[in-house]
């Protein structure tokens, strides 16, 4: 079995003096104006990078996914503000424009309890979604936890045994609100690419106003336009053009034609469905 990386001893004691720190100033701190909430290896990175390069934006402390409405709810609410900036300290950061900040976290999606924690503790929060071809989505997914030493198994046989590992995982996580499950964090691999139940249970709590979906795909060839949707339904105005990450040439993955035919034919009703709930067709299904 591979070795599971973790943060370094400096890393991790900063992380907890500057926790430690922002909790005594809680109050002066910061709540986020929006979150990426997912989904995972969907582009959420790419985004994050591009938003923080706005001059009215302000990113959280220390870490761009704080984790807290998912993974850490059991600390207090002032643990969690901890994480952002002083809001004297970013309005000198903002110049001009009243500043905002947010984090991303892309388990928050597809977590069952995350969606109504937030609608509670951050009622009025926008929500960014970052959606993607689920094919390349949940092998994406796989390489990603095969390398962090989450993952031991070969692709198609993780695929075989997602629905037993998964089986009971998010009821036993809503019954007991404070278990983890490793394997509804690192193996929902096709589960997470069912982007429309996800998206249905997180209207049904804070409103269809307060999401917006990006496809990846587009904003991946031609991120102007989707960058633009983004800052408007922020409220953030528009400037000069950031340092966009292209992956135009973004390879597909070397998937054996049966297995790609088999998740493809797997996804297709779950995109039927979101491409009704979008009102537009996601680019994967053009």
């Amino acid at each position: 079995m591979k070795t599971v990386s973790v943060s370094p001893p400096g890393r991790r004691a900063a992380h907890v003096v500057s926790v430690m720190a922002g909790r005594l100033t809680s109050r002066a701190r910061m709540l986020p104006a929006f979150l990426i909430v997912g989904a995972q290896r969907g582009g959420t990175t790419s985004m994050y990078r591009t938003l923080s390069q706005h001059p009215a934006v302000v990113k959280a402390v220390l870490h761009k996914g704080v984790h807290y409405f998912d993974l850490n709810y059991g600390h207090p609410f002032s643990w969690y503000r901890a994480h952002f900036p002083l809001a004297t300290r970013a309005a000198r950061a903002a110049g001009p424009q009243w500043p905002v900040t947010f984090e991303s976290s892309p388990y928050y999606l597809f977590h069952p309890l995350a969606a109504s924690r937030i609608a509670t503790d951050l009622p009025g929060v926008k929500l960014l979604v970052l959606v993607r071809d689920p094919v390349e989505r949940a092998y994406s997914a796989w390489a990603h936890e095969r390398a962090r030493g989450f993952e031991t198994e070969p692709f198609e046989r993780a695929l075989e045994l997602e629905a037993g590992r998964l089986a009971g995982q998010a009821e036993r996580m809503v019954a007991q609100p404070g278990y983890l499950s490793f394997s509804h964090q690192h193996h929902a691999y096709t589960a997470r690419g069912q982007y429309v139940e996800q998206l249905e249970r997180l209207e049904g709590l804070v409103g269809r106003d307060r999401i917006h979906v990006v496809d990846s795909g587009d904003f991946f060839v031609k991120p102007e336009p989707a960058y633009d949707a983004v800052l408007d339904f922020l409220g953030l105005d528009r400037g000069e053009y950031p340092e966009f990450e292209r992956h135009n040439a973004r390879p597909r993955s070397a998937l054996p034609d049966a297995v790609r035919v088999a998740l493809t034919e797997h996804f297709a009703p779950y995109d039927e469905r979101l491409t009704a709930w979008l009102g537009w067709v996601p680019s994967w299904r053009r």
